[in-house]
């Protein structure tokens, strides 16, 4: 009796601290692990293994530490880019460990020969959780990891609970990726935005047979309540180092795309996806130098090097992938050859996409090419949205 009281208390608690926590967005929105009434009676005599990393948290307690504290029997954690804790800087390698909280052995399932679980990671399990914040966009590698661990859970016959939570840029724009340009940055022909949380988008991975051999995933998502793709969201935890802000989050589909030109986006400094430059660029009213930030960016590009360019702190972000920084940035660069650099073709999922900035089209003329085929996948994502938009 004194352990039900005990875990009642422990519930109440982590609820209130949930819908506090995103109380600003819209009263009473509970993300998936909230919905404990739905997925721990399944978890009963079962060996789990969680796939998360910092963002996995109700208030400011993590899901693997609430599961503990429940006898869950939380056998391994399964850790993505960044790491468990989301302190590892991007690309780097994640090595396995232990939870120093809770004892229990995490295993890095992130890197070139590693990104998928294994049979053996899986041989001790039963049924596998996945929670991480998303951030919408095709090119946030998490949701890479899920297309992986899906396929993996399909393999060996393991259930796979998708624990939901919001998309904090839950529009649909920018082109669709081709095959050809297929990635772990980019996986699926969807757009750069796609408009779904990331349980919606395991059911379109599943639904659409998107898993190599058009294999089926065992998938529960656990949904949300009181949620739209047209909310407000501001993140409780960040999602991963180099987004520290709300900000940065709705920057990000849109400044992404320097990743594959020669400038910098202000990795290095305290406000990456918020600042671009380069060296070259002199007549710029703005300078920023990226040094090397062990918890964010270790090596950064143009490390150590003054860049002159543009100052997008206080710029209002807009629910669309906008060019007009790349387009004004290409036209100002002194040598155009050196502009893009061969990763534009993965991060924008088309080898059009360079060559139509390179032409001088419009932003408006460019939009029009993406049309015919984000009005296809508006008609497909429209058989996996759960949530109002």
């Amino acid at each position: 009796m004194k352990r039900i009281f005990s875990v009642a208390i422990l519930l109440c608690l982590v609820s209130i601290a949930a819908i506090n926590t995103y109380a600003q967005v819209k009263p009473r929105l509970l993300v998936g692990a909230n919905q404990m009434h739905i997925y721990l009676p399944q978890f009963k005599d079962k060996r789990v293994a969680v796939f998360a990393n910092n963002t996995a948290v109700l208030g400011n307690v993590h899901l693997v530490d609430i599961l503990a504290s429940m006898k869950v029997n939380v056998v391994k954690i399964l850790s993505p880019e960044h790491g468990f804790r989301g302190d590892v800087p991007d690309g780097d390698n994640v090595g396995d460990s232990i939870d120093e909280k809770t004892g229990i052995p995490i295993v890095s399932i992130y890197g070139d020969k590693n990104k998928k679980p294994t049979p053996a990671h899986l041989s001790n399990v039963d049924i596998v959780v996945f929670d991480i914040q998303d951030v919408g966009t095709r090119f946030y590698t998490y949701i890479s990891s899920l297309h992986y661990l899906m396929e993996a859970c399909a393999e060996n016959n393991k259930k796979l609970f998708v624990l939901d939570r919001p998309n904090p840029n839950g529009f649909v724009d920018g082109p669709i990726l081709e095959a050809e340009n297929k990635s772990f940055v980019g996986m699926h022909p969807i757009p750069i935005a796609h408009g779904l949380t990331i349980g919606e988008l395991a059911y379109m991975i599943n639904g659409e047979g998107w898993l190599e051999g058009g294999k089926k995933c065992d998938l529960q998502v656990i949904a949300m309540t009181n949620y739209t793709h047209h909310d407000s969201i501001s993140l409780p935890v960040k999602p991963s180092p180099n987004l520290p802000n709300d900000h940065a989050i709705a920057m990000y589909p849109s400044i992404c795309l320097f990743e594959g030109t020669a400038l910098s986006l202000g990795r290095g400094t305290q406000n990456p996806f918020e600042l671009i430059g380069h060296p070259s660029l002199k007549n710029q009213p703005f300078e920023f130098t990226p040094v090397s930030i062990p918890t964010m960016s270790a090596k950064p590009k143009l490390e150590n090097e003054v860049c002159h360019g543009v100052d997008l702190r206080k710029v209002k972000p807009e629910r669309k992938i906008s060019l007009k920084y790349l387009i004004d940035m290409y036209k100002q660069f002194p040598d155009k050859e050196k502009f893009f650099i061969p990763y534009i073709d993965k991060l924008s999922g088309t080898k059009e996409f360079k060559e139509q900035i390179k032409k001088g089209m419009t932003e408006e003329e460019i939009r029009a090419t993406w049309e015919p085929g984000l009005a296809k996948y508006r008609e497909m994502r429209k058989k996996y949205t759960m949530y109002p938009d």
